[in-house]
């Protein structure tokens, strides 16, 4: 059987190349292993599908960490703005939420998923489910076709890898396109979780003593051995039973993981700032204030206004202040130490969870073997990349799936076009 583009993968990316295919005429086909399309869509922006971020085109690639820099070209062909229209043209209507995050108005990711499907099935695509692939075939150093899990061999000019990374592999991601790369002469880098919450075997941790406390608009801190920040986020975050979670830490992940394979350490030092907006000295003004206003007061009870109980009392003892005893009582020297850990609260981790728990996959097939306005293999012609399978990664908030589909949309019209 004859296709003139096979696209393998029904996820994000995978959609939008079969439709761009589609829509220039071509045979296409979409292979599917598992036993829906859009699986990791409908669980996206936890099933409300954030389908992109509407911020400008440099601020969106400050926002993608991990070789953000190859989607300049992409996006001078089809960008942000292009997947808004794109999904207002298949009748879903968007919103803009906070920090540019874009939504479909009925707040549900199966509309999204349901919209791409019936794209699909107008443009009369033909539809593989459960059909996993066996190998890609190449021939005289070009794509050849695909031959099935059964045997069958099925041809095609143009064949795009769209089956994602190794993150949330119950979606179907469980990282087969990669030896289908490598058969091509492709460099797949290191692969990690990212996106991810950070594992410490810090005592408090341990004993879950903060486990549940949410920290609202913190600015957290990945260090180098030296104490000099690798980066910082200042985002909510919360202290669980295994560590620390909430977008400050995911998005300080992958920074933990490269930090401690860079610097050869078992532990690298993250820090909190509780309150990022005050001056330091600013700070001291206010706290010393409150202690100057209630002398008599238990500490816990004077400086209850800073933050909440079990996080305070926390911080008191760990200055070594009683929380009962008498603000006028308590040492200098000893507020000092209570006034640091404010503005620098450190703590030890020691990596991350693991791809099962990680919204996205660093690492992957690497974007100097590919075309970047094309998403073609430099390698191996009619052979096309897209989506999570590259090694490409962003920060959650739209920046992801902005990238799957956008480098969807350029494999899908360039794979017709050859």
């Amino acid at each position: 059987m004859d296709f003139d583009v096979i696209v393998i993968g029904g996820g994000p990316s995978g959609l939008m190349a079969a439709i761009a295919a589609a829509e220039k005429n071509k045979r296409v086909l979409l292979v599917e292993k598992g036993p829906k399309l859009g699986r990791k869509l409908i669980l996206s922006g936890g099933g409300r599908c954030n389908v992109t971020n509407r911020k400008p085109a440099d601020e969106i690639i400050k926002n993608i960490p991990g070789n953000g820099r190859f989607m300049y070209s992409p996006f001078a062909e089809f960008n942000n703005e292009d997947i808004i229209a794109f999904f207002e043209k298949l009748g879903v209507a968007l919103k803009e939420e906070d920090h540019g995050r874009m939504f479909p108005v009925t707040d549900s990711a199966r509309s999204v998923a349901d919209a791409m499907i019936s794209r699909l099935d107008k443009l009369k695509v033909k539809i593989y489910m459960k059909t996993p692939v066996k190998r890609v075939n190449y021939a005289d150093g070009e794509v050849a076709g695909v031959t099935l899990t059964d045997g069958q061999d099925i041809t095609a000019r143009s064949v795009i890898i769209a089956v994602g990374g190794k993150s949330v592999p119950r979606t179907g991601s469980t990282g087969d396109g990669y030896a289908w790369a490598k058969a091509a002469g492709h460099t797949i880098t290191e692969l990690f979780p990212t996106e991810v919450p950070i594992t410490s075997s810090e005592p408090f941790i341990k004993s879950k003593v903060l486990q549940g406390i949410s920290l609202r608009d913190v600015a957290l801190s990945v260090l180098n051995p030296k104490g000099k920040a690798i980066i910082t986020h200042q985002m909510d975050m919360i202290f669980t039973h295994f560590g620390v979670s909430g977008p400050a830490a995911l998005r300080c992940s992958q920074f933990v993981i490269q930090g401690l394979k860079k610097f050869a350490v078992p532990e690298l030092t993250m820090t909190i700032d509780f309150f990022p907006d005050i001056a330091k000295g600013e700070l001291e003004q206010q706290v010393m204030q409150l202690v100057k206003d209630n002398p008599k007061k238990a500490t816990k009870n004077a400086l209850k206004s800073l933050m909440q109980e079990r996080m305070l009392l926390f911080l008191l003892e760990r200055a070594e202040i009683d929380p009962d005893a008498d603000c006028i009582s308590v040492a200098q020297k000893k507020w000092q130490s209570f006034l640091e850990t404010l503005k620098k609260f450190a703590f030890q981790v020691n990596g991350t969870l693991d791809f099962e728990k990680a919204f996205v996959t660093g690492g992957g097939v690497s974007v100097k073997e590919i075309v970047p306005k094309e998403m073609q293999s430099k390698l191996t012609p009619g052979l096309f990349f897209c989506g999570e399978i590259l090694d490409i990664n962003g920060y959650t908030g739209g920046y992801n799936i902005t990238c799957a589909l956008v480098t969807g949309r350029l494999a899908g019209v360039n794979a017709a076009i050859r």
